[in-house]
């Protein structure tokens, strides 16, 4: 049983479970041998924003060729996470292709921001930041350096103060 919420990207679900029936075709016929594998590299361009409408389109038509052409129940199967998001979640799709995960999920496309009126400068993001990619003095609005931040959440989780924000989304 998989338990999935709205914090759940459906993007990144679909990827996840295609990633396995790749490790696991047996590569017999091409089309769960290549025809998964180049899913999965478009499922891979959606999670950094990369991808476009052609590749959604790309997407949903390779999806039917593989389970109407592989001779075993796992390539017929492995394309239902990709047919099933798209068909009831569409709408998160588009949304990253605009370079936005509305579930703020895919570390591509998002970022952690403190906002400087909410910060009392209590350290607690900058001690615990593993890329120490956060700077400030001690009772002052800290800083994350957006190009050394690894976007992990540490610093979002163990702020109390709620000070940190995840935008999402290329302009934001």
């Amino acid at each position: 049983m998989v338990v999935m919420d709205e914090d759940t990207c459906m993007v990144d679900v679909a990827k996840f479970f295609l990633d396995f029936t790749v490790k696991e075709s047996c590569g017999k016929c091409t089309f769960c041998r290549l025809g998964t594998k180049r899913m999965w590299e478009i499922l891979d361009r959606f999670t950094k924003g990369e991808a476009t409408l052609e590749d959604l389109e790309r997407l949903e038509k390779l999806a039917h060729q593989v389970k109407a052409g592989s001779l075993c129940g796992l390539g017929q199967t492995a394309p239902n996470p990709v047919l099933t998001t798209l068909r009831y979640f569409r709408d998160e799709y588009l949304a990253h292709i605009e370079g936005k995960c509305p579930a703020k999920v895919c570390k591509p496309l998002i970022r952690y921001v403190i906002i400087a009126d909410k910060c009392t400068g209590c350290t607690a993001c900058a001690r615990f930041c593993p890329a120490k990619a956060i700077s400030g003095e001690r009772l002052k609005p800290h800083v994350i350096d957006q190009e050394a931040c690894i976007r992990c959440g540490t610093c979002y989780e163990v702020c109390r103060f709620n000070a940190i924000e995840i935008l999402t989304g290329r302009d934001e």
